[in-house]
């Protein structure tokens, strides 16, 4: 599945003003080191002055030593970092800021697109639920074991220990996770959890409700025209570094489904590119509603995190309802 040029342009616009706010920082901090640190300034127009007469002498046929510069250059980097530290300023404070180091906010690393970039394209292309918005509230910072007693806080421990460790192996153990329990016990939640730490290394995540995931497939897949935009489609999905299906069971299950189901389930398994799927299905009910070959698949090739417990969601709902009414 392709960018248009239009989604092309505009994700490039927006590494434009990436740059252009990072510049702006830039200069305003020079402005302050400029104004409170004092000889930092004669110093920084030293080092210009010293490149220039440099270069004027170069021009005019003067047969120079290139190493006399570099060292000049270098002295006076080294007092300008003295004034700078002593002032308590940190070493870099006057260095540029990148959003993304690798790619210094230009989407490319020579002549191939960034891992920043890619997941630019999978968040135009597929991200349908926001998943960049879904992560500002649902991450490990605002995780939390407080609706969780007895069993219950057992497993949902051991689940988070699990997705920790899926975090921190992600680069050398091909693992995959299967998330099930009872509706509204933070099964989505976690998932979410773990692609925003993966996002935050720089890996490819698309994230998917499962009815989301089956009706572009079909919509894709019984139009002749499309057969090109389904290829690429396919690709990504079997791509990215990190596939998440939410809720399996929620989608209309049919033929159709198992198939498309199975296929991603093996491919990714093939190329060792991990999925996470949470679902509200038993594992008596998995086997019932999709094929015995889906059911092995996943209970061979997954780790299985079973969550319990009361309804979070609901438990906040009804607080924030008598919040309102205590108002």
């Amino acid at each position: 599945m392709a960018l248009t040029n239009a989604q092309y342009d505009e994700i490039m616009h927006e590494y434009e003003e990436r740059r252009a706010l990072h510049r702006q920082e830039l200069e305003d901090r020079q402005r302050y080191v400029y104004e409170t640190v004092e000889g930092y300034k004669e110093l920084e127009d030293e080092t210009a002055s010293a490149s220039v007469a440099f270069g004027k002498r170069l021009l005019s046929g003067e047969r120079l030593d290139r190493s006399v510069l570099r060292r000049e250059l270098e002295e006076l980097a080294r007092q300008k970092l003295i004034l700078l530290t002593e002032a308590g300023f940190s070493s870099d404070y006057l260095d540029m800021g990148y959003t993304c180091q690798d790619c210094k906010d230009t989407g490319y690393i020579g002549n191939e697109k960034c891992h920043c970039f890619k997941q630019k394209i999978i968040e135009t292309l597929y991200d349908k639920s926001n998943l960049r918005m879904l992560t500002k509230s649902a991450n490990f910072k605002l995780l939390t074991d407080r609706y969780y007693q007895g069993e219950d806080l057992i497993k949902f421990r051991g689940a988070v220990k699990a997705a920790e460790e899926f975090i921190n192996n992600f680069c050398s153990d091909y693992q995959n996770l299967f998330i099930y329990g009872t509706v509204g016990t933070g099964k989505s939640f976690l998932s979410i959890c773990i692609a925003n730490e993966l996002l935050k290394k720089g890996h490819s995540v698309i994230y998917f409700s499962s009815t989301g995931l089956f009706e572009l497939l079909a919509e894709n897949s019984f139009d002749y025209k499309n057969k090109g935009e389904l290829r690429g489609i396919y690709e990504d999905l079997y791509n990215c570094e990190l596939l998440i299906i939410d809720d399996l069971g929620t989608e209309r299950t049919n033929s159709f489904v198992a198939s498309e189901l199975f296929s991603c389930l093996n491919e990714r398994d093939n190329r060792k590119k991990a999925t996470i799927i949470t679902t509200n299905l038993s594992l008596e009910q998995l086997q019932n509603t999709y094929s015995d070959r889906i059911f092995s698949r996943i209970t061979s090739n997954f780790r299985l995190l079973k969550l319990s417990g009361q309804d979070i969601r609901k438990i906040k709902k009804i607080a924030r309802k008598e919040s309102e009414d205590f108002q």
